[in-house]
């Protein structure tokens, strides 16, 4: 666990924690535990007089568990068995569909078992009494008993905390135990018991599990007092979890609300203090559109249509006297477009981690072999900045790493390259702002696939700063970043 961070994986340490369970690692065994041998025997004894009362029916005994099929050592007072061995019987649902007209007894299925819960509230599928009734002479349901997902979504359970249920064909088993309840229920759900479940899962759309097969599964079983030790422990450990989840995600709020405040003090100049010696903005933007000028002049870049006027209707907030309004596309050197002609890394949309706006993992694309390459054509450079134009979601953003591979960029980018009088990173943070991202999710058109247009992205008036202070508008969001674990 990154303590610092709060970032941890919960569900592995929750896998964790039943594996431990599982060994009989997570609490002390008591020598005066009567051990788990006598509670099997007094199992045997208890189903033999349900047979002979008849309120269950004679199953074929179980095979004994070889050495060869315990999975991993367990301590002395306990035993390796198999379901059937402790369950009273193991059944699925009913047998016969009910319609939805009836008013009574809430239907069970699959979808009502959710994180260790029945949640009625899924379910809208109900049944008479006397339905209930025939079902629930062949089933028997009861408070305690443990349902587990057989079909589909296998392997979810759930503790009965109702006298009276109904369950839907095959899609959920149920087992009686004398075993302690939510102790069986942490077995279930443990990946030692799951691997089995889908070891001798069938079929293809659909998988699920015989209930012949769930009876011939494997558990380790502790003496009775110490099952409820165990799972009063799992309890204990898992509501700790959660608690620190909660926090995390808490945590992860607070730090985009940091996030977004930072970069909205950097764009209104309230990060840094001015400095009266430096040089000012619009000093800054007579250079760049002299250099502008000069490329034209030299046919490097091809002479643009100047973009509109900025009207003091336009400009959103204040900003200091040393800073400038300007258009996105005043202060960018056009895109390069080219056919590959050699092997390069491909960057989409999907290589983009939109949590840490970083590139990972771009495609490598062998040109004279993937069809990608005849499309491909937005070339890259090390510090280009990707604004995804597509979908939905308009945080895709990152910086081209830098290093000497041969990039590509999808043309779902609209790629920012800032003239080198202008600090790249504070555009990088200006396009991750709040400001930038809301003033182009309103101009998102379409309905299937909304996007925005380049030319949205060259008009967007953003605050242009003296270059000295862009300098140190940069460090103070890398320092203040670093401090609270944003970057």
């Amino acid at each position: 666990m990154k303590t610092n961070t709060l970032d941890f994986d919960a569900q592995a340490l929750r896998e964790k924690i039943l594996d431990l369970a599982m060994r009989g690692k997570l609490v002390s065994q008591d020598p005066n535990d009567e051990p788990a041998s006598v509670l099997l025997e007094k199992i045997k004894a208890e189903k033999e007089q349900l047979i002979k009362e008849k309120k269950i029916k004679k199953s074929k005994p179980l095979a004994p568990i070889s050495d060869n099929e315990k999975p991993f050592d367990i301590p002395d007072s306990w035993e390796w068995v198999r379901l059937g061995d402790v369950a009273d019987k193991i059944t699925d649902g009913t047998h016969n569909p009910p319609p939805n007209s009836y008013e009574g007894k809430q239907v069970i299925s699959a979808i009502n078992i959710k994180k260790g819960k029945i949640d009625f509230s899924l379910s809208d599928r109900f049944v008479s009494e006397n339905q209930f009734l025939k079902e629930d002479k062949r089933t028997h349901i009861r408070k305690g008993d443990v349902l587990l997902t057989i079909v589909g979504s296998l392997g979810n359970a759930a503790v009965v905390d109702t006298d009276k249920l109904f369950t839907a064909q095959r899609s959920v088993a149920v087992i009686g135990s004398k075993i302690e309840s939510y102790f069986l229920y942490y077995v279930l759900t443990s990946m030692m018991f799951k691997t089995q479940i889908f070891a001798n899962a069938k079929g293809t759309t659909q998988r699920g599990i015989y209930l012949k097969k769930l009876t011939g599964l494997k558990l380790p079983l502790p003496p009775l007092l110490e099952q409820s030790r165990i799972a009063a422990k799992i309890a204990q450990l898992f509501a700790l979890l959660r608690k620190v989840e909660s926090s995390t995600q808490q945590y992860a709020k607070l730090q985009t609300l940091l996030k977004s405040k930072v970069l909205d003090l950097a764009m209104r100049g309230k990060l840094v203090e001015q400095d009266p010696h430096d040089e000012p903005a619009s000093v800054l933007l007579e250079k760049i559109k002299a250099e502008k000028e000069q490329l034209v002049k030299e046919g490097k870049i091809k002479k643009s249509k100047p973009l509109p006027p900025i009207t003091d209707e336009e400009k959103p907030f204040d900003i200091p006297d040393s800073w400038e309004w300007g258009r996105l596309g005043d202060i960018l050197k056009p895109e390069v477009h080219k056919k590959p002609a050699k092997d390069f890394y491909y960057i989409d949309i999907a290589s983009i981690d939109n949590q840490y706006n970083k590139v990972v993992n771009p495609k490598k694309v062998i040109v004279k072999k993937d069809k990608i390459a005849s499309r491909a054509r937005q070339v890259l450079e090390n510090d280009d900045i990707l604004f995804s134009v597509v979908r939905p979601y308009l945080r895709n953003i990152a910086m081209v790493p830098k290093d000497n591979n041969y990039k590509i960029g999808t043309t779902g980018f609209y790629v920012l390259k800032p003239y080198e009088l202008i600090n790249r990173k504070y555009i990088f943070c200006l396009t991750l702002s709040n400001y930038t991202v809301t003033n182009m999710t309103q101009k998102m058109r379409g309905d299937n696939s909304p996007s925005i247009r380049k030319s949205d992205m060259q008009n967007l008036i953003i605050p242009i700063p003296p270059r000295m202070e862009q300098d140190k508008i940069v460090n103070m969001i890398i320092r203040i970043y670093s401090a609270i674990n944003l970057n």
